[in-house]
């Protein structure tokens, strides 16, 4: 699931960038999650009645995190090269394994994924500016708090009630500035169909797997999990893109997968 959700993402990605021109990176972010939402709440049609403050307050927490993180992400991704802005940005959830996990070895697994991810931007460390790295590691906070309430919402709701709610939060929360942004583009027919398609790509999909994968995983190997992220951007750079590997970049994609393997055969061992 995390797998599946990596490629959908970062492959929704690159239709995401050919929109930016046209929309604008925020305008981008608000059809992402207002298309979402809708869809979401099609599907599931959720019950609004019958939860109590504790199921709320992981619905807008749940929301806030992901309009806020996906706002952020693109500041950044307007600022310093998009290598730069995924290894910032990863530092959150790589943080919350260390914390959320009692064994010493997750440590390891998390500093060994760290290196890789660090391997994978640091081509592109000598451009930041402070504005793009701020938003940059603004955004790894606000990963972490996804990550949290996604958990805390999987739980609370039954099938993706509590994602579908989330995600009309996020629609409220990226709408107006999206809105400014995009402005006339909103009434391009081809502009609103690839927005439908970034939507399922980027957002539908992935966050929906996320949520059963959290069902299944502790919070600490999620999280070490979401170091695939970057790996999987760079192959999509290299297939869709043609964006080059080196022996660098190879040895870090190496370097994430045995730390995501890692954390999975530690998290399924016996205790």
């Amino acid at each position: 699931m995390v797998i599946g959700s990596a490629m959908s993402l970062q492959f929704g990605s690159a239709v995401a960038a050919l929109l930016f021109p046209r929309a604008g990176a925020l305008g981008v972010v608000a059809m992402r999650l207002v298309f979402s939402a809708v869809l979401m709440l099609l599907v599931c049609r959720p019950r609004l009645r019958g939860h109590d403050r504790g199921d709320w307050t992981a619905v807008l927490g749940l929301g806030v995190a992901l309009g806020t993180m996906n706002s952020l992400f693109y500041q950044a991704v307007e600022r310093i090269p998009l290598g730069a802005v995924v290894t910032l940005e990863l530092l959150g959830p790589l943080v919350l394994s260390v914390v959320a996990s009692r064994r010493l070895v997750s440590l390891v697994w998390a500093l060994l994924a760290l290196g890789g991810v660090y391997l994978l931007g640091s081509s592109s460390f000598g451009e930041l500016n402070l504005a793009g790295a701020g938003f940059a590691l603004a955004a790894g906070a606000m990963w972490t708090a996804y990550i949290l309430f996604n958990a805390r919402a999987g739980a609370r709701f039954e099938r993706a009630d509590g994602l579908a709610l989330g995600l009309a939060v996020a629609a409220l929360v990226s709408a107006p500035a999206g809105l400014v942004s995009a402005q006339g583009a909103l009434l391009d027919p081809v502009v609103l169909g690839a927005g439908v398609a970034v939507a399922v790509l980027s957002s539908l999909v992935p966050y929906t797997l996320e949520l059963f994968a959290l069902r299944r995983l502790p919070a600490a190997t999620f999280s070490v999990l979401m170091s695939l992220m970057p790996v999987v951007a760079t192959g999509a750079g290299f297939l869709v893109l043609g964006q080059s590997l080196g022996p660098l970049q190879l040895l870090a994609v190496a370097l994430v997968v045995a730390a995501s393997a890692g954390a999975v055969r530690t998290s399924s061992a016996p205790r």
